[in-house]
């Protein structure tokens, strides 16, 4: 590991978007930090901060919930904060996850309170949207993402950034390599090598099993069945090339990787991949994190608001 840390320091110090320096730009008692289950008895309107200069310019934050069918016909439930701005940021939640997770609604919180409106949903099959869960389905959660994105575009709203987390920091990476037509790419602690990390699932002898009885039932301690592997899904997974795809990320689309040193599902070593591969790619490692940013929230916030903050006054100060 320290040699590691020596590799992805020589990175950081070339490519890092946000230094110590910038915090002063987005102060961290104006964040408000905030657990799944208190947000879900929350009311639909939340009042930002007390004190803080966006109280005056934007006293009440409308939060609803918004639906939009996806290209297979599956209704997918989002929450959408609204601030008012033009822009959005959409928000992907990982594997087995919702928009419920506290990274995005964290996430979602801490840009309502710079007046950046987010969106946050459910892929299909997961959380409150229609649809099965699929192990894979990699690509299909990028054309449920293209779905949320044409219904907003088609409200009239500009679509300034899309964020990933885990699983969805590789569906916001391939996104950008098939459609071209978003400039702003945040990949949260996403996969550089699907191959890897599925015997840890599955058992060292998956492929063996699953050839042999065409799925797998992954169960948890209590031996209930959480989830089903099928071969098809399996083999998803095993085909979806994220070094191919993300050769094919446009110059122009500016995209960001966080990624924890500690991170105990998805090591360190796939960011410094991406950092390697993507044309326009800025590296931040947050040190002693983990995968789910557990004591992490506040600086995962901090360097996310940078990145898209910074980008956005480019785009103002842009012809």
């Amino acid at each position: 590991m320290e040699q590691l840390v020596s590799n992805y320091h020589s990175v950081l110090s070339t490519s890092l978007i946000c230094e110590r320096s910038p915090v002063s730009t987005f102060p961290l008692h104006r964040v408000r930090f905030i657990s799944s289950r208190k947000h879900k008895a929350s009311s639909s309107l939340r009042m930002a901060q007390p004190g803080s200069n966006h109280d005056a310019q934007n006293p009440v934050i409308q939060q609803k919930k918004v639906i939009i069918t996806n290209n297979h016909g599956e209704k997918l439930m989002g929450s959408l904060h609204e601030t008012g701005s033009a822009e959005i940021v959409i928000l992907c939640h990982g594997f087995r996850s919702t928009r419920e997770n506290n990274t995005m609604v964290n996430l979602a919180v801490a840009l309502e309170n710079e007046g950046i409106s987010a969106f946050r949903f459910d892929f299909a099959g997961n959380g409150e949207s229609e649809g099965s869960f699929q192990y894979g389905g990699y690509w299909r959660e990028a054309d449920d993402l293209h779905a949320v994105i044409q219904h907003f575009r088609g409200a009239k709203r500009v679509i300034h950034a899309i964020l990933g987390h885990s699983k969805g920091g590789n569906v916001v990476l391939l996104y950008a390599s098939k459609y071209h037509d978003i400039q702003m790419v945040l990949n949260v602690s996403g996969r550089y090598n699907l191959k890897r990390g599925i015997d840890e699932r599955l058992g060292k002898d998956f492929f063996e099993r699953i050839k042999k009885d065409g799925f797998i039932d992954v169960k948890n301690k209590t031996g209930s069945v959480n989830y089903r592997v099928t071969e098809k899904s399996l083999m998803d997974r095993l085909s979806t090339d994220m070094h191919e795809a993300c050769l094919k990320i446009e110059k122009g689309c500016r995209v960001l990787t966080i990624h924890g040193s500690a991170d105990e599902i998805i090591p360190v070593e796939d960011a410094l991949e991406f950092a390697k591969i993507i044309p326009n790619h800025t590296l931040h490692i947050v040190e002693g994190a983990d995968h789910v940013y557990t004591s992490h929230q506040a600086e995962l916030a901090l360097v996310a608001l940078n990145f898209i903050k910074t980008g956005l006054q480019q785009d103002k100060d842009s012809p």
